[in-house]
C-alpha cells in the first residue's frame, strides 16, 4: 500500500472521486457536482487557503485508490497555544482497519511536523464548512452541503485513539408549527423598534457584508468558531446568488440596526441526486429546470443567528422565532414544505429549545473527534 500526496490536478480528481466508488452501493449517497469539488479543493478559488495551511493524501493498494484524508492548520481558528491544533477532514477508505492506519498516521506526522499536538475532525475543510462525520441518521440521504458516511467509518476512526470531543444535530420539520404562545406572539405587531424585513437583491453585496457581520458576531462564542474573512464574504456572496431564493432570506433590524437574519436555502441535492457529479452533457438542463420549473420541495437552513448584544433584549429573544415564521410563510407560497436546520451544537440549548418549539426533530448526528499526538522529538543533530 502507498500513501500518495495529492500534487496535481489528475490526482485531485482521483481523490475528489474516491467516495463516489465507496459510496456507489449506498442509495442515499449523492454525489458532488465535480465542479464544485474542484473549486472548494483549490487554493485558487477557496479562499480558506489563503489562512490554512492543507495537504491531501491518496492511499493505493494493488493500483486502486482505497482511501483519502486531509490534514490542515487554520491560521485563524481558535487554538490553545498549549496544544496547538490541527485538523483532519475529508477521510473516506474502505474497510481496512489497515488502510485507516496508514491515511491516519500519515495526517497526523504532517500536524506534528508542524508543531500541532492536537488533531481533531474530520473538518472538510473548516468548521465554516462541512463538519463531522455521521454516526447516526444513514437511512436518509444528507441536505446540500451535509456529510454522508458509512457505517463502519466511525469504528475506524476510533479505534486510531480518537475520542468524541462534539456533536452536532441536523434538525427536520415540515412546515413548521409553533406553539399557541409563540404562534399568538407571531399574529401580533412587532414590538417598537423591530422591523423583519427580506434581503434586498439590488443592494446583495452590501447584504451579505451584513450579513457575515452579524455572522460573526453571534457565532463568536460557539465552540471552535472561525471567524469568516472579507474574502470569504465575497466568496460566499458569489456562490449562494445562483442558487438563493430571496424569498428566503430575511434580516430582523432593531431600532435601526441589523441585528439578525436567516438563509434558507433550496436543497440541491434533490436536483442533482441522478447527475452523477456532472454537468455535461445535460446536467444543466436537468439542474435549471428542476430549481426553475419543476421546483425543489425540501431546503435547508445553514446560516441563521442574532446579534450577543440583543440577547437579553425581548426583541432579540423573540428575533429567531420572527426570522423563522417568515421563511415559513415565504417557503409555503413557492412549494417548500420541508426543512432542514444544521447543523447544531449538542449543547446549544437555546437554539435547540425554539426549533423543538416549533416540531423539528433531531435526525441525524455528526461527530468531531480528537486525539492528543505528541509533538516531534527535536533533532538531537551531529556533535564534531
Amino acid at each position: 500500500m502507498e500513501i500518495l500526496p495529492v500534487r496535481t490536478a489528475a490526482q485531485l480528481e482521483r481523490f475528489i472521486r474516491v467516495p463516489m466508488r465507496l459510496n456507489a452501493g449506498d442509495p442515499n449517497w449523492i454525489a458532488p457536482l465535480m465542479f464544485e469539488r474542484r473549486e472548494a479543493l483549490s487554493a485558487k478559488h477557496n479562499p480558506f487557503f489563503a489562512h490554512a495551511d492543507a495537504q491531501f493524501w491518496l492511499a493505493c493498494k494493488n493500483g486502486r485508490d482505497v482511501g483519502r484524508i486531509s490534514a490542515q492548520i487554520d491560521h485563524l481558528a481558535p487554538s490553545d497555544p498549549a496544544a496547538p491544533s490541527g485538523y483532519f477532514g475529508m477521510i473516506a477508505a474502505e474497510d481496512d482497519s489497515d488502510v485507516f492506519a496508514a491515511l491516519f498516521d500519515t495526517a497526523e506526522d504532517w500536524l506534528r511536523e508542524r508543531g500541532r499536538t492536537r488533531a481533531l475532525g474530520p473538518f472538510n475543510l473548516s468548521i465554516n464548512e462541512e463538519v463531522g462525520l455521521l454516526v447516526d441518521g444513514f437511512d436518509t440521504p444528507p441536505m446540500m452541503l451535509m456529510g454522508h458516511d458509512q457505517p463502519y467509518v466511525g469504528g475506524r476512526v476510533e479505534n486510531q485513539g480518537y475520542l468524541k470531543v462534539k456533536d452536532l444535530y441536523a434538525y427536520i420539520s415540515d412546515v413548521p408549527t409553533f406553539t399557541p404562545g409563540v404562534q399568538a406572539r407571531l399574529n401580533r405587531p412587532l414590538p417598537e423598534g423591530m422591523v423583519v424585513r427580506p434581503v434586498r437583491m439590488n443592494r446583495f453585496d452590501e447584504e451579505i457584508a451584513i450579513l457575515v457581520d452579524i455572522l460573526n458576531d453571534a457565532w463568536s462564542g460557539n465552540w471552535g468558531a472561525a471567524r469568516v474573512t472579507e474574502a470569504e464574504t465575497r466568496h460566499l456572496g458569489q456562490s449562494l446568488r445562483p442558487i438563493l431564493n430571496p424569498r428566503l432570506v430575511w434580516f430582523v433590524e432593531i431600532d435601526g440596526e441589523p441585528a439578525g437574519f436567516v438563509v434558507m436555502l433550496p436543497n440541491l441535492n434533490d436536483a442533482i441526486f441522478d447527475l452523477d457529479g456532472k454537468i455535461l452533457p445535460f446536467g444543466w438542463a436537468k439542474l435549471l429546470w428542476r430549481l426553475k420549473v419543476t421546483g425543489v420541495k425540501r431546503g435547508r437552513v445553514p446560516l441563521m443567528g442574532v446579534k450577543r448584544k440583543f440577547a437579553r433584549d425581548p426583541r432579540g429573544v423573540f428575533s429567531p422565532f420572527a426570522l423563522v415564521d417568515a421563511i415559513r410563510r415565504e417557503g409555503v407560497k413557492i412549494g417548500i414544505n420541508q426543512g432542514e436546520y444544521s447543523w447544531i451544537l449538542e449543547d446549544n440549548q437555546p437554539m435547540r429549545h425554539i426549533l423543538e418549539a416549533f416540531g423539528a426533530r433531531a435526525y441525524k448526528t455528526y461527530r468531531v473527534y480528537e486525539k492528543t499526538i505528541a509533538a516531534a522529538a527535536p533533532s538531537a543533530g551531529i556533535t564534531l
